[in-house]
């Protein structure tokens, strides 16, 4: 069995920025779990997505080296961009069906813009296993649905965050946000998942459904722009849409090839 892949870096106009995912359309039917598992853990990338088709729809699912997910923003995008740019799908957009309900995103020049459910986050106090996570201490923590999210003082804070891998892969929870007011634009942040086998996330947007609401009603403004400050780094537009979350960037394609599966 012969299978297309296309390999997109995702929140980036140029190649080796933002955060590179594997994109596989299987036609109308899955393969079997292990097998797509077995895909992204060969691919090695923090998320491979696969979608089929689904009437006048598409059902995606991803998966990190390590284990599926319920929710993942840049192979979404990437895999919108496979469907508009490569395999010249002529829809204004296009929806996806996931664990997480129905994703669209659509074309708005040379951005793609997805409109994800926003994050339901709560203010906790510090559990006792994030003892000695990080060589800085949050000023405010809060729990969404998958992440929890840590929030400092300044962007010098995030930039310079040095996190316990080993440690932090112990805490159960798909993974951890830090965030702070960016220095040129509204918010930055970095995204850690050493328990799903991504010790850091390049760019990651559905961490952006729990920091849009935060920052949109922390700074009084529904569009705000976004950095990951990761080594690869990453740009997004986001805007605060109530229950829903709009989140806006580029991607460029890296690599088309085929997966021999036997």
């Amino acid at each position: 069995m012969k299978l297309k892949l296309y390999q997109i870096d995702s929140f980036a106009d140029n190649v080796f920025k933002g955060n590179p995912a594997a994109v596989v359309p299987l036609g109308n039917k899955w393969l079997k779990d292990s097998v797509m598992q077995h895909i992204a853990a060969e691919n090695n990338l923090s998320e491979t997505a696969f979608y089929i088709k689904k009437g006048s729809k598409f059902h995606i699912r991803w998966f990190t080296p390590l284990k599926e997910v319920a929710l993942c923003g840049h192979a979404t995008l990437a895999s919108a961009y496979a469907e508009f740019f490569i395999r010249k799908n002529k829809s204004y957009f296009i929806v996806f069906d996931s664990q997480s309900g129905e994703l669209k995103v659509k074309k708005d020049g040379k951005k793609l813009v997805m409109d994800f459910p926003a994050d339901k986050i709560k203010k906790i106090t510090a559990p006792k296993s994030f003892a000695g996570c990080l060589n800085k201490n949050p000023v405010e923590i809060y729990e969404g649905s998958f992440d929890y999210m840590l929030v400092f003082k300044t962007e010098k804070d995030i930039r310079e965050m040095k996190p316990d891998f080993l440690k932090m892969a112990s805490i159960n929870t798909r993974g951890i946000i830090v965030t702070a007011p960016g220095e040129k634009s509204d918010f930055v942040s970095r995204f850690f998942a050493p328990a799903f086998g991504i010790n850091e996330d390049p760019v990651t947007g559905s961490a952006h459904t729990a920091l849009t609401p935060y920052w949109s009603k922390r700074l009084n403004k529904k569009s705000l722009t976004a950095r990951q400050l990761s080594k690869r780094g990453g740009i997004l537009w986001c805007e605060d849409k109530g229950v829903r979350v709009q989140i806006a960037g580029s991607a460029v394609l890296y690599l088309k090839g085929t997966i021999a599966v036997r």
